[in-house]
């Protein structure tokens, strides 16, 4: 049984969030959830709340099964990259630089099976 919940449009580059997620891959959800909790990097908040999310679905999900929380694994975790915002900066001699805001899209996937 899988569940998936999706997070988009962090403004948050792709590089600072797979910092975070390497380290929860394929880890239980409840070590997950303290690794993220004792972080001190702001994106671990998003990350925690896709993650709960995540959980929350894959114990509503099916209702003649009931999964309990502690038998979950994050067994997928990935950030993609999404649109970026372009803005311009003013320079020297009339000319301009772009300054590019970079966006990301966060998927979690738990499952009571271990990969």
């Amino acid at each position: 049984m899988e569940a998936k919940a999706v997070l988009k449009q962090i403004g948050v580059p792709t590089t600072k969030v797979r910092q975070l997620i390497d380290l929860i891959r394929g880890k239980p959800v409840d070590e997950a959830l303290t690794i993220l909790r004792f972080s001190p990097r702001p994106v671990a908040k998003l990350i925690e709340k896709t993650l709960r999310s995540a959980i929350s679905n894959g114990i509503n999900q099916d209702e003649e099964n009931p999964v309990d929380a502690d038998d979950l694994y994050v067994t997928r975790v990935f950030a993609d990259e999404g649109r970026d915002l372009k803005r311009i900066r003013p320079r020297a001699r009339g000319s301009a630089d772009r300054i590019r805001k970079r966006h990301c899209n966060l998927t979690v996937v738990v499952s009571d099976e271990v990969n």
